[in-house]
């Protein structure tokens, strides 16, 4: 049954959400490997699971369980609800991963509940055979796609090792029954379709990571110009959103192509009205980074730092908490391990990683109560906290295998209902 899709805003109240567990497929990730599968280390996934396990039940204490939807499961179920779309869907990912007819034909014979785990972590457990490598930043949803106002933007990855999570990601998208009403009414905009996103005449392709954009209000779309986008799929995506009247700006946040500032989420993210995490030589000094705004009836205008930005085209008396307290080392040492890398849950109330003690006594000195995850979940199970009346409040999340795959809380959500 389709329902709602809609997101204005990084801070307006959550209420649905896509995730998802780390998988088993993240339990094959090899020293050998792990750069080419864009993992800086190997993690221990049991620990990881239950950080990650910890992470949606606060999500769940705001939104409800229901609310909370695992990629895996709506997988699964699209599977079951569109077999044209699926035949498609594994055409393209045979042909991509070149598998035999043997191997092709032994995959579509599957039943679904098998096929999916196969898809997602490479592995078929019952035949015990590794078809593909894994997909160890699928956990990272905020990339898949994107929710602008009434439309979703299915991205497309830069590197070889997310192309499989394109190809899920769309069918998802695609044949879901909770995405049919945005099927029918032409507002999904596929960036893989290369009919209507060619690569540019100079052979660039099309490459948008949804960590990169951000919508901040109705009117102003962000999208970072990084090490993961670039600036032709970027004009290529405002041409398409201003001729479907989607938003009225689009914001190219220009910063450095570097693997430590890989997506805007890394450096900055809004958490209340006035309030937002920032790394400080980047969006406040404006090292290395400037920002232009292109109006959708074809002006622009260029500031030199993001902080700039913010001032005069979105809130005169925005404030920036700063990762480690704006001093080094610290800043440097936590805007890594995604200090400034948070999902609001509504205004003032925000999730993040236990591991940056500088930026919690920011977070502190701005006004919230910071509180540790399992903290939070007891207080609630006993009633002490109701999470519908929560304000001004940082939920702190367990982290020491988590924040190894170099994606903070930001990161592991798409979300597709705010309101």
């Amino acid at each position: 049954m389709a329902s709602k899709v809609f997101c204005a805003s990084e801070i307006h109240p959550l209420k649905r959400v896509i995730v998802h567990r780390p998988d088993e497929g993240i339990a094959r990730v090899s020293p050998k490997h792990a750069d080419e599968l864009l993992f800086d280390d190997i993690v221990f996934l049991p620990q990881m699971q239950e950080e990650h396990d910890i992470f949606t039940e606060v999500l769940g204490a705001f939104v409800g369980k229901k609310n909370v939807l695992e990629m895996h499961q709506l997988l699964n179920e699209a599977l079951d609800k569109d077999p044209e779309s699926k035949k498609e869907m594994m055409d393209k990912i045979t042909y991509y991963e070149e598998l035999s007819k043997e191997q092709k034909a032994f995959l579509k014979g599957l039943p679904n509940s098998e096929l999916t785990e196969v898809l997602i972590t490479g592995y078929h457990a019952k035949s015990d055979f590794i078809y593909f490598n894994p997909i160890p930043n699928f956990i990272f949803t905020r990339d898949i796609a994107v929710t602008i106002n009434d439309h979703v933007i299915v991205t497309r990855a830069s590197k070889e090792a997310r192309f499989r999570e394109n190809f899920l990601t769309r069918f998802v998208f695609w044949a879901h029954p909770i995405f049919a009403d945005l099927k029918k009414a032409g507002k999904l905009i596929n960036l893989n379709h290369v009919d209507e996103f060619p690569p540019s005449r100079k052979g660039e392709v099309v490459s948008i990571e949804g960590g990169d954009v951000m919508i901040i209000n109705e009117d102003y779309l962000l999208i970072g110009c990084s090490e993961r986008t670039n600036a032709w799929s970027i004009d290529s995506l405002k041409k398409v959103l201003f001729d479907k009247g989607v938003v009225k700006n689009v914001v190219q946040i220009n910063i450095p192509n570097e693997r430590t500032c890989m997506h805007i989420d890394t450096i900055f993210t809004q958490i209340n009205k006035d309030h937002v995490v920032a790394y400080k030589p980047i969006v406040v000094d404006g090292l290395s980074s400037y920002v232009e705004v292109h109006r959708h009836y074809g002006g622009k205008t260029t500031y030199p730092s993001i902080k700039d930005f913010f001032i005069n085209e979105i809130n005169p008396d925005i404030q920036f908490i700063l990762s480690g307290q704006g001093e080094s080392p610290y800043q440097e040492r936590e805007q890594w391990t995604d200090g400034c890398n948070l999902v609001a849950i509504r205004p003032g109330v925000a999730i993040t990683y236990d591991r940056n003690p500088k930026t919690e006594i920011a977070f502190k000195e701005a006004g919230y109560e910071v509180i540790h995850a399992t903290t939070f979940l007891e207080r609630v199970k006993k009633k002490k906290i109701d999470p519908k009346k929560v304000q001004n409040m940082i939920i702190t999340l367990p982290s020491n295998e988590l924040s190894r795959a170099r994606g903070g809380s930001h990161c592991m959500t798409c979300p597709i209902e705010r309101g």
